[in-house]
């Protein structure tokens, strides 16, 4: 059974928004896209986007504090994935409704 959203705390309803709000930029998004599949380091991300690590590293840093994405470290380097598969789907029916 889904769970209504007036069955939601205050609490959890004000997390989705930070969550969200966190999402809501193009590059976010792009970087969430990749991420939807595999784990990548911030490397692969940068270099896939064509961004510099600078700006990359800041918008992974931003999707991580608000629990989109974990980080996991392999010796030197670190490897980020969306903390929740779920959020894929998220990512998938936004995808779906902007194409409407």
């Amino acid at each position: 059974m889904t769970q209504k959203i007036n069955e939601y705390t205050l609490e959890q309803i004000e997390g989705s928004a930070r969550m969200l709000k966190a999402m809501a930029h193009p590059v976010r998004v792009k970087i969430l896209s990749l991420l939807e599949e595999k784990k990548l380091s911030v490397t692969e991300i940068y270099e896939q986007l064509g961004l510099e690590q600078s700006v990359v590293s800041h918008h992974l840093g931003i999707l991580r504090d608000k629990g989109v994405l974990k980080a996991e470290r392999d010796g030197k380097n670190v490897y980020y994935c969306l903390r929740d598969e779920v959020l894929a789907l998220v990512l998938q029916c936004l995808a779906r409704c902007s194409n409407k």
